[in-house]
């Protein structure tokens, strides 16, 4: 028996803001490939990013946090009748 392969449920819409765990964060700079005018480092070892990036930019971002070996990047969703839903992207 074969399962088909579902593909994910679309991202919620509406205004998102990124949350990155800077303790969890371990500078491997994928993000800054994924969506580099969002994240960059800074020196060797700090991580600059936009907390609440154009909409224009969350494919990259959702990319980015996918990528990121140690999930440290988080996307939440803003709705103005629901509170903020923290989600982690999971690495693909």
């Amino acid at each position: 028996m074969t399962h088909a392969h579902l593909p994910p449920p679309p991202a919620p819409s509406g205004p998102i803001q990124v949350v990155v765990d800077l303790n969890r964060c371990q500078a491997y700079a994928q993000c800054c490939f994924f969506a580099p005018s969002v994240f960059k480092l800074h020196g060797e070892e700090a991580l600059w990013y936009d907390p609440a990036p154009d909409a224009s930019q969350r494919e990259q971002v959702l990319r980015a946090a996918a990528a990121c070996p140690v999930q440290a990047i988080f996307v939440e969703w803003r709705d103005g009748s629901e509170p903020q839903i923290r989600k982690p992207v999971p690495y693909e």
